[in-house]
């Protein structure tokens, strides 16, 4: 078993990621290479930068045209569901999520099923008629109080849970549904579902090679699986014996990383400044985190105001192999303006005119992601 260094971890951890050395203006065909390439993205409604999968794909590809992960949806190219939350996937991993959309997914609102039996068809019925309907166009249908817009909102939601309706769109950041049939490829659609054991092996697979190093727990931790270690540890010794997976140890005597076949102990330098939304792929597994960056993830977003320490919405600040800062950002959108409201910088991490450059180069292209146009520190 080969042994690696922590600094050789992060390089190898962040050189996976992708990150662009530079800012320019990605595309969308970039944009679905990207989800592909770090197999899901982590969707979030708050706003207060940007929204958080925008920041992270624009951290990989560059600035890039607002209205491309829409039309990947609707043209069936990538598709939301439950990952590690809910999510962007390629849509080729459709199959991959039927097992549990057979059994209904999360349980968000499954009570509705119960106190409104047949909304489910109602909303069928329209969305078969009229095509991809939000929660919106349900507010004050003929049925008066039954199908009052809040059942409807919660029986698109299970529908879409059960793989019954697919998002083809959003209005904003409402989501627009429609049968999976009208949006997602008839070769998806049709392509078999795989056994459990072939499922387990392509998740194990893809999160590892999309992470670039992972512990057995980082593995559960990514797609939220259920049944801890002890369900995934048969496949990963079937990917290490077939030689797609290698275990190696870490200097430090904690557990044991699987990384890709073929990846060094040794991976070269990495030099990319890039502020890291709060729900980077990066910083899912927070004990990871601590342990291979020195670096405590904290989100300090449903805290009350006296309770923060660094901010609402902060941004750690990725220089190299090393978060070196978390920054407290705002848009101000009325006036153009990224507002820097604070800079904290890590401990031990000492001020420079280089960091202090790399950090205007980071914002610059959070700046241009985010459709501003300049930074106010």
């Amino acid at each position: 078993m080969a042994t690696i260094s922590l600094p050789a971890l992060r390089r190898l951890v962040v050189a996976a990621q992708g990150y662009a050395a530079r800012r320019r203006r990605g595309t969308t065909t970039e944009v679905e290479r990207a989800i592909t390439a770090l197999s899901c993205v982590q969707l979030d409604s708050i706003s207060t930068v940007e929204r958080s999968h925008r920041i992270v794909l624009a951290g990989r590809v560059g600035a890039y045209p607002r209205g491309a992960v829409d039309r990947l949806l609707r043209r069936g190219r990538v598709f939301e569901y439950w990952a590690h939350e809910a999510c962007l996937l390629p849509a080729e991993d459709w199959p991959l999520f039927r097992p549990a959309m057979a059994d209904g997914g999360r349980s968000w609102y499954a009570s509705v099923e119960q106190t409104h039996p047949h909304l489910a068809e109602h909303v069928l019925e329209r969305v078969r008629a009229e095509g991809p309907l939000g929660s919106r166009h349900f507010e004050g249908e003929a049925g008066g109080e039954m199908w009052a817009m809040k059942p409807a909102k919660a029986m698109l939601v299970r529908l879409w849970n059960r793989g019954e309706l697919v998002v083809a769109g959003r209005d904003g950041f409402q989501r627009l549904f429609d049968l999976p049939e009208r949006v997602l490829p008839r070769s998806v659609l049709d392509a078999p579902v795989p056994s459990e054991r072939e499922r387990l092996r392509s998740l194990v697979l893809k999160a590892v090679r999309a992470r670039g190093a992972l512990t057995e727990q980082g593995l559960v931790e990514h797609w939220r699986l259920k049944g801890g270690t002890r369900r995934i540890r048969p496949m990963v010794d079937d990917l290490a014996r077939d030689g797609l997976l290698e275990r190696w140890s870490v200097e430090d005597a904690g557990p044991a990383v699987l990384v890709p076949a073929g990846s060094t102990v040794d991976p070269p330098p990495v030099a990319t400044p890039v502020l890291l939304s709060p729900f980077d792929n990066l910083l899912w597994d927070r004990s990871f985190t601590r342990r291979a960056f020195a670096f405590d993830h904290v989100m300090e977003i449903y805290k009350r105001p006296h309770e923060r320490r660094y901010g609402y919405y902060v941004l750690p600040f990725l220089r190299g192999d090393r978060i070196v800062a978390r920054v407290d950002l705002k848009a101000e959108r009325a006036a153009g303006e990224l507002v820097v409201r604070a800079v904290h910088r890590e401990p031990g991490v000492r001020g420079s005119r280089a960091l202090d450059d790399a950090l205007d180069r980071a914002l610059d292209r959070l700046r241009a992601a985010a459709g501003l146009e300049r930074v106010r520190r």
